[in-house]
């Protein structure tokens, strides 16, 4: 078993990211097996010069919507009357129904 294949199924990978993980391996509070298995998949020491610094990313920008203002009123002027309306063609159906038999 290589030590990517390990570390992906141990951990979730999410430390495989070229950093030093002493911090990490220690913080865990790993028992005597695990510190017995860093010694058969110690790579080496990771020189930092080697490492690529970091770049600030911005997120993309998102484009607002034009909605016009008044067709907002009017989804919510229908989402208030349209059970209303069916609520009284019900009552409607049922009084014109009751009073016919």
């Amino acid at each position: 078993m290589t030590f990517i294949l390990f570390f992906v199924q141990h951990c979730d990978g999410s430390l495989l990211s070229g950093k030093d993980a002493t911090d990490d391996f220690e913080d865990v509070g790993h028992s005597a097996t695990a510190r017995a298995m860093l010694e058969e998949y110690y790579v080496g020491d990771i020189n930092s010069s080697s490492i690529p610094a970091k770049t600030a990313s911005a997120p993309p920008k998102q484009t607002q919507k034009n909605e016009d203002a008044g067709s907002g009123f009017i989804i919510k002027l229908l989402q208030f009357l349209v059970p209303l309306i069916i609520m009284g063609v019900a009552i409607g159906v049922r009084f014109y129904t009751k009073s016919a038999a």
